[in-house]
């Protein structure tokens, strides 16, 4: 049997294409790997697939191993789109969509009401936008399943004493959980660092209602301000408006010590605090970006994304520059 990176290197080569690795062009190779990542979907006959950032194919391959299951790959790269078109033009199960998935109104690219799930292999500067899209929509898939960075994995699963404002983010809208880790040798080319699968189930119901999310992501994000204070002293400076002496009471009615740092707190527990002090946080002003209006990001009766939020370490600036020029809309813009 032919190895798959033999494969992947001689569509690239017979398509004249050469991996972005700036952008996160890194294909996988490593056939159990993608059985997992298939595995995780959960895929019945009939479902359809959401796949953002097929590249040359390979995993659209493999999805469509399931009978019945349709795909709707949306693809931003040009030359990627051309080798996908080469390779499933004549399928019907595959259907092509050029362009930006932030940028897109699902129902336009997906069945109008029918339920869908997310695959796909995606930057790490684009996963905390790509998580809100979703978890914030109000047509939210049945799961997402991605591939990313395997310390981005970490966090977004973490469990208290490593929790992060990306953490309580994705656990506020869904069960995470780290299927398994990929090796940087399972890629051509190999990035920098390995990579993990992550699955998101959306909840039915989340910890608060969606309107209260923008303020409570406020709440989180201002004892999360401070590295390495205690609870109490970042909360104070975040949230300047409310005395000290307020705060500390609305601590100690949850029964949260003050010393305590923000990465300790469950979910329950930044829940029971907003229950308390939510009242008193701003609602944030959401930020004017060049994406206003992209469809299901700015859903009518649904809360904006959490734009105010820095979820993932900004970009070296060159990354940032080309991830722009090619319309990708990065964590920073959000």
């Amino acid at each position: 049997m032919t190895s798959l990176a033999a494969e992947t290197r001689s569509l690239l080569h017979a398509h004249g294409v050469h991996p972005r690795k700036a952008l996160g062009q890194n294909f996988l190779v490593d056939r159990d790997a993608l059985d997992d990542v298939v595995r995780a979907a959960e895929l019945r006959p009939g479902d359809l697939v959401l796949e953002i950032g097929p590249g040359i194919g390979t995993l659209t391959t493999a999805l469509l191993d399931t009978p019945g299951v349709e795909v709707a790959a949306v693809e931003l790269d040009e030359d990627l789109a051309r080798v996908m078109d080469a390779r499933f033009s004549g399928s019907a199960n595959v259907r092509l969509v050029r362009g930006n998935v932030l940028h897109m109104d699902l129902d336009a690219v997906l069945a109008p009401g029918h339920p869908y799930k997310v695959v796909a292999n995606i930057p790490y500067y684009i996963t905390a936008p790509i998580i809100r899209l979703f978890l914030e929509a109000a047509r939210k898939p049945e799961s997402i399943v991605l591939m990313v960075q395997r310390e981005v994995a970490e966090r977004l699963a973490a469990a208290p004493g490593r929790m992060s404002v990306l953490g309580v983010t994705a656990q506020f809208y869904a069960r995470v959980d780290v299927v398994r880790t990929v090796p940087a040798a399972s890629f051509v080319p190999p990035p920098a660092v390995d990579s993990a699968v992550v699955r998101l189930r959306p909840y039915r119901t989340t910890l608060l209602p969606l309107e209260e999310a923008d303020r409570f992501f406020a709440l989180v994000k201002a004892g999360f301000g401070e590295k390495r204070k205690q609870l109490h002293n970042a909360l104070v400076r975040g949230l300047a408006h409310v005395p000290a002496a307020e705060i500390d009471a609305a601590l100690a009615t949850v029964s949260i010590e003050r010393t305590r740092r923000a990465e300790t707190l469950s979910l329950e527990e930044w829940g029971a605090l907003f229950n308390v002090l939510g009242a008193r946080v701003p609602r944030p002003k959401a930020k004017e970006t060049q994406g206003h209006g992209r469809g299901v990001l700015n859903t009518p009766g649904l809360p904006p994304p959490a734009a105010h939020t820095q979820l993932l370490p900004p970009l070296p600036p060159e990354v940032a520059a080309m991830a722009r020029r090619a319309g990708i809309a990065v964590e920073e813009d959000l």
